[in-house]
């Protein structure tokens, strides 16, 4: 671990790392998944309505999307990123779903770099989020995130919480103490939600966040994409002790649901419709995902709307087969929960 402040130069570099190895490599989980396997849907035979009926849409953050995604902050801060970061709100704007950009720190050290976090010139009307990481917070006043959100056109700021990747990041700065109070200060003034990295949002952690005044949680959850990996890649290494380390993406939404009534985003390893009706039935209110996007935004603006678009097509078959014609109605959908995620469940309810 590092505790002296990243270069600017420094800062571009890692943001560059962050986008050759997802493109390059696994960094998925190997040994957790996000237990979604283990929420049945029940397929109905007489939906009794038309497909073509189906209504995907849904207001998030006081903001209408056309289908219950958001593709999640993860990139900006290198000349790669602008590409990447622009194909893929072209796509948010012509498909109607929300987007987050990655870490703005890099552009606030050298906003030389702020040209690679926008994308109002193609994206003017879609639900946008900056991005800070929650130990940063105390680095920079709320003037100057008022500043970087205008700059880049933002709705709001989205706080990452990720302390077992700063672990194990090279350059990592595992210093958290006061971070709760500074995200409640800072929320009295400042649009905030807070979203993890990863390695999921416990009810502790909901709880406590619940009672500032930020908007929403994403409780990013173990399963999918491992940034904790991607550092110890970065290191040089294919893993380490903490590879494994997370709460899987199913069992945390149903937690912070029963812990919050804070609107939930659900991500970590979100990569079908199903995966984003049983998030909802959980108790989310939209999905998430990044990885995806990276890869076909690296592609191109089409090759990130073709994928988009299959997903908020597949949301919408499941949606029929379910028999439900708005989300709503997906919301009233009973599940049957099986395996470990019943047995976790089961167990947590005793602590909790």
């Amino acid at each position: 671990m590092n505790s002296q402040p990243e270069s600017a130069k420094a800062v571009e570099q890692r943001k560059r790392e962050h986008i050759q190895i997802p493109l390059s490599q696994d960094v998925s989980y190997k040994t957790k998944t996000t237990m979604f396997e283990d929420v049945i849907l029940f397929h109905n035979a007489l939906p009794e309505i038309n497909r073509l009926d189906i209504d995907t849409s849904v207001k998030f953050l006081n903001h209408p999307i056309k289908a219950p995604i958001m593709i999640t902050g993860m990139t900006g801060g290198a000349k790669e990123a602008a590409v990447i970061n622009k194909n893929i709100a072209r796509a948010c704007q012509k498909l109607g779903i929300a987007m987050g950009l990655g870490s703005m720190k890099a552009m606030i050290v050298e906003p030389s770099l702020t040209y690679t976090y926008q994308v109002r010139e193609v994206a003017p009307d879609i639900l946008l989020a900056g991005n800070i990481g929650g130990n940063d917070l105390r680095h920079f006043s709320v003037e100057v995130l008022k500043k970087a959100l205008k700059d880049v056109g933002a709705d709001i700021l989205a706080v990452h919480l990720n302390p077992a990747q700063e672990l194990v990041q090279k350059e990592g700065q595992a210093e958290f103490a006061d971070v709760l109070k500074t995200i409640a200060d800072y929320s009295k003034k400042l649009p905030i939600y807070v979203k993890e990295v990863g390695q999921g949002l416990s009810p502790e952690v909901v709880k406590k966040l619940s009672q500032t005044n930020i908007l929403a949680l994403d409780v990013s959850g173990a399963g999918g994409t491992n940034w904790i990996d991607i550092e110890y890649k970065r290191r040089g290494l294919d893993f380490g002790p903490l590879s494994n380390w997370g709460i899987p993406t199913a069992l945390a939404v149903h937690l912070a649901s029963q812990n919050t009534k804070l609107p939930i985003l659900a991500s970590g390893g979100i990569r079908t419709g199903q995966d984003v009706i049983k998030a909802l039935i959980l108790g989310a209110s939209i999905a998430g995902m990044a990885i995806p996007a990276l890869k076909s935004g690296n592609q191109s603006y089409e090759a990130v709307e073709e994928s988009l678009g299959n997903l908020i097509k597949e949301v919408g078959d499941i949606m029929f087969l379910l028999g439900a014609r708005n989300l709503d109605e997906v919301k009233k959908i009973k599940p049957m929960i099986v395996g470990r995620l019943r047995e976790v469940i089961a167990s947590a309810s005793e602590v909790i």
